[in-house]
């Protein structure tokens, strides 16, 4: 999609090239605007952008998606200095803002581009994405809830989303929101 690249809130690039030492990684979360909101308040986070991850299709459109031919899932793009947020503390954020043991849906939001997912860019973000995975499946099996289906895999091709979507709460502040969580603390 072709959008204009400038963060609504933060004025930052949402296309790389990316400051060095930055990392990058990709959260589904049920409905990307939400979660996308979440990530971009967060001190230590360059950059955020909507978009597609994980389908079968080119440069899916928000209908084909929408359509559930394409596989794909609504992800946020997050880039951010680790010197200043730790990939745990963003891991932290994604699990206590969503319900992860749903499948293919969050709340009324249902298919498969609501589903839960961890795309990470690294192999360390990969084995504490498994380990928080764990932590978080026993803090919630203790509250009854039960098993998380989160996907967690290395980052396929990610597709930025139209541009109305991008830091979609932020230009429609009374937005719909369908993102909650569990209420279950991650807990260091």
């Amino acid at each position: 999609m072709d959008i204009t690249a400038i963060h609504y809130v933060n004025q930052s690039s949402m296309k790389p090239p990316f400051p060095d030492n930055f990392q990058t990684v990709f959260f589904g979360m049920g409905c990307f605007w939400g979660a996308e909101k979440c990530f971009w308040q967060l001190k230590g986070v360059y950059t955020t952008a909507v978009g597609y991850i994980g389908g079968s299709t080119q440069n899916p459109s928000y209908q084909q998606v929408c359509s559930g031919q394409t596989g794909h899932n609504e992800a946020v793009l997050v880039v951010f200095d680790a010197s200043i947020i730790s990939f745990q503390e963003l891991l932290i954020v994604f699990w206590q803002n969503h319900d992860p043991t749903q499948g293919m849906r969050q709340g009324n939001d249902r298919g498969t581009q609501y589903r839960s997912g961890i795309y990470t860019t690294t192999r360390e973000q990969y084995e504490l994405a498994i380990t928080s995975r764990k932590k978080y499946q026993k803090n919630l099996k203790e509250q009854n809830y039960p098993d998380i289906t989160t996907e967690i895999i290395a980052a396929p091709v990610f597709y930025y989303a139209e541009e109305y979507h991008q830091q979609y709460l932020a230009k429609n502040p009374s937005g719909y929101c369908g993102l909650g969580g569990t209420g279950v603390c991650y807990m260091e």
